[in-house]
C-alpha cells in the first residue's frame, strides 16, 4: 500500500494551490490506495485514504464513497464533483452518475483545527445489466380474511433491484401524480409510500423519509422500511434524532434539531433543517434562519424566506428554540450526524441504509401477525378502526419485496392478508385516495390524489 503524505507549513495561497495540485497528480496516479495529506500553519492534518486510484461507475448505480475511506481523524468531510452533469455527489459522500464521461470528486476536511484533501478521478460508463434472480412479476390474489374474500394486487420484486425515495416534483413539501413520480425518475414499479397533509396547507409528508443515504423528513412515529446498501431490507420502529456542532475561531458549540424539511407552525416552537430537497427556498418566512454552505456559515437571517443552498442547508430556530440561533456566527464551521434508535430508546444501526419511508402500522413480524396501531402512535379511526383502501410492504423469507394494494380492508384484516399472502415482515403505507400500485408503465391500482412521495424501484433509475 503505497501513500502520498504532504505537511506544508507556512505558505503563501499561491503556493499551496500548486503543491496540492502537484497532489493530485502523483495521487491519480497509483495502482493501489490514493493518500493524501496537507498540513497548513498549526492545522492538525488528516490522512485520507481510499481503496483504489480511481472511481468507476455504470450509469443506473450509486456508490457511497464516504464509508470506503479511511480516516486517521474522527473529522467532518465535503465532498464535492468536477462535474455534476457526469456525476453527481451528495453531502453523504454518495456518487450518483448521470451521464457517460469522465471526471473528479474532491473530499475536503470540513474543520478549522484538521486539513486534508484528497482528489479523486471517477469515470461513468454505460449502464450494465443486472443479475437478478428473477424477473419482477405482477399477480393478482384471491384472499379471505375476516370471513370476507379480497382481491389483492401484487408486485414481487427480486432482492437487490435498485430503489429510490420519489417526491413529488423533486422537492419534499408538493404533489404529483403517481405517473408524473413515476416517469420522472424513471422507474418501472411503485407504490405510493409515507401519510402526507393531502387537505391543509403544504402537503407536507409524515413519516421518515431517507433519500441517497440522506434523511430528508423525520417522522418519529409508526414503522419503517429501510433498504440498505448490500440489497439487505430491514423494517424497525425507526426513530430519528440530529444532533450538531458548530466551530468558531475560539469557540465551539453543540445544536440540535428534531425537524427536516416540515414547514413550523406559525407561532410554535421548533428546530428544523432544510435540505435542497425542499427546494430552491424555505417557502416561508423563517423567525431565525442560519444559512450553511459546503459547510460554513454564511448568512444569519430573521423573518425572511430565505434561499436554500444546493451544497448546504438551512437551519431554522423559532419560540422556545429562538435561542439556539445565538450559538451561530457567520463563518463558522458547522457539521452534524443522524442517530437511529427504536421507539424504546435502543440504539439502531441504519448507517447503511440508503432509502427508506415510515408509516405503518407494523402488520407481520417474523411471519405472525403483529399489530398494534396505538402503542404506534396512532389515533385516527381510519387506522384504528375503519375499513378502507389499503397500500403496504412486505419482505418475503427469501429477501425479495412484495408491494400490495386492497380495497376495503380493515387494518386487522389487511395483516391478516399480508399472513397469508407469505410476508414474513410487512408494514401498512398511505392508503385510502393515496392507494396506488404502478407496473411497467401503468397504474395497476390508480391513486385518487396527487402524491407527496413514492417508492420506487427500477433497472435504470434517473436519481
Amino acid at each position: 500500500m503505497r501513500k502520498v503524505n504532504l505537511k506544508i507549513i507556512g505558505l503563501s495561497a499561491a503556493l499551496l494551490a500548486i503543491v496540492a495540485s502537484s497532489t493530485v497528480v502523483m495521487a491519480s496516479g497509483l495502482t493501489n490506495d490514493t493518500t493524501s495529506t496537507i498540513k497548513v500553519n498549526q492545522q492538525e492534518p488528516v490522512t485520507l485514504t481510499y481503496p483504489s486510484a480511481i472511481i468507476e461507475m455504470n450509469i443506473g448505480s450509486q456508490l457511497r464513497i464516504g464509508n470506503k475511506l479511511t480516516i486517521s481523524q474522527p473529522v467532518a468531510l465535503a465532498y464535492r464533483t468536477g462535474n455534476p452533469a457526469i456525476v453527481k455527489v451528495n453531502t453523504n459522500g454518495v456518487l450518483m452518475p448521470v451521464s457517460v464521461g469522465a471526471t473528479t470528486v474532491t473530499i475536503q476536511v470540513s474543520s478549522d483545527s484538521y486539513s486534508g484533501t484528497l482528489k479523486l478521478p471517477v469515470r461513468v460508463a454505460a449502464a450494465a445489466p443486472l443479475k437478478l434472480s428473477f424477473a419482477p412479476k405482477h399477480e393478482v390474489r384471491k384472499v379471505t380474511a375476516g370471513g370476507k374474500s379480497y382481491t389483492v394486487q401484487t408486485i414481487i420484486l427480486p432482492k437487490g433491484m435498485p430503489v429510490t425515495m420519489g417526491y413529488g416534483n423533486r422537492k419534499v413539501g408538493t404533489t404529483q401524480s403517481l405517473a408524473g413520480i413515476a416517469q420522472s425518475y424513471n422507474a418501472d414499479f411503485a407504490i405510493n409510500g409515507a401519510f402526507f397533509d393531502a387537505y391543509s396547507g403544504i402537503p407536507d409528508p409524515y413519516g421518515n423519509l431517507i433519500s441517497n443515504g440522506i434523511v430528508e423528513h423525520i417522522g418519529n412515529r409508526g414503522t419503517t422500511i429501510g433498504f440498505k446498501w448490500d440489497g439487505s431490507v430491514v423494517m424497525d420502529s425507526l426513530r430519528i434524532g440530529v444532533a450538531g456542532n458548530v466551530e468558531g475561531s475560539k469557540r465551539s458549540s453543540s445544536w440540535y434539531a428534531y425537524f427536516i424539511n416540515h414547514q413550523p407552525v406559525d407561532g410554535g416552537t421548533a428546530a428544523t433543517l432544510f435540505t435542497p430537497m425542499r427546494g430552491d427556498k424555505l417557502g416561508f418566512k423563517a423567525g431565525n434562519a442560519i444559512i450553511v454552505q459546503n459547510g460554513v456559515v454564511t448568512r444569519i437571517r430573521q423573518g425572511e424566506d430565505v434561499a436554500i443552498p444546493k451544497d448546504g442547508f438551512v437551519l431554522v430556530f423559532q419560540g422556545g428554540e429562538k435561542g439556539q440561533a445565538n450559538r451561530f456566527a457567520v463563518g463558522d464551521k458547522v457539521s452534524y450526524k443522524v442517530n437511529y434508535t427504536d421507539s424504546n430508546g435502543k440504539e439502531l444501526d441504519w448507517s447503511q441504509v440508503h432509502t427508506a419511508v415510515g408509516a405503518g402500522p407494523r402488520l407481520v413480524q417474523n411471519g405472525v401477525l403483529s399489530l398494534n396501531a396505538t402503542e404506534e402512535g396512532f389515533k385516527d379511526p381510519k387506522i384504528l378502526t375503519g375499513g378502507g383502501a389499503r397500500s403496504g410492504i412486505a419482505i418475503r423469507k427469501d429477501g425479495s419485496i412484495m408491494l400490495a394494494t386492497v380495497p376495503g380492508a380493515t387494518m386487522k384484516q389487511w395483516a391478516q392478508i399480508m399472513v397469508q399472502l407469505g410476508a414474513q415482515q410487512a408494514m401498512n403505507l398511505d392508503g385510502g385516495a393515496s392507494s396506488g400500485l404502478w407496473f411497467k408503465g401503468a397504474s395497476v391500482t390508480s391513486a385518487g390524489r396527487e402524491l407527496s412521495n413514492v417508492l420506487l424501484f427500477g433497472e435504470r433509475l434517473k436519481w
